[in-house]
């Protein structure tokens, strides 16, 4: 079943969210924080919209 993509979301999101997990700063359960201070354009839902996309298509985006 395909992951449906956020309106709001960008490559710079997901390239964001990438850094970020390879920093270890948080457990990226707790990334949304994050994402507000990155991109303060985004509301917090959609910014919960942005990680649960990256999350569920992180595996598509890296394979091993």
């Amino acid at each position: 079943m395909a992951v449906e993509k956020p309106e709001c979301l960008t490559e710079e999101h997901l390239l964001y969210l990438d850094r970020l997990r390879e920093s270890g700063v948080t457990n990226m359960f707790g990334a949304v924080p994050f994402i507000l201070l990155q991109f303060p354009d985004l509301s917090e839902q959609q910014a919960k919209q942005v990680l649960i996309y990256w999350m569920k298509t992180f595996s598509d985006r890296h394979p091993r």
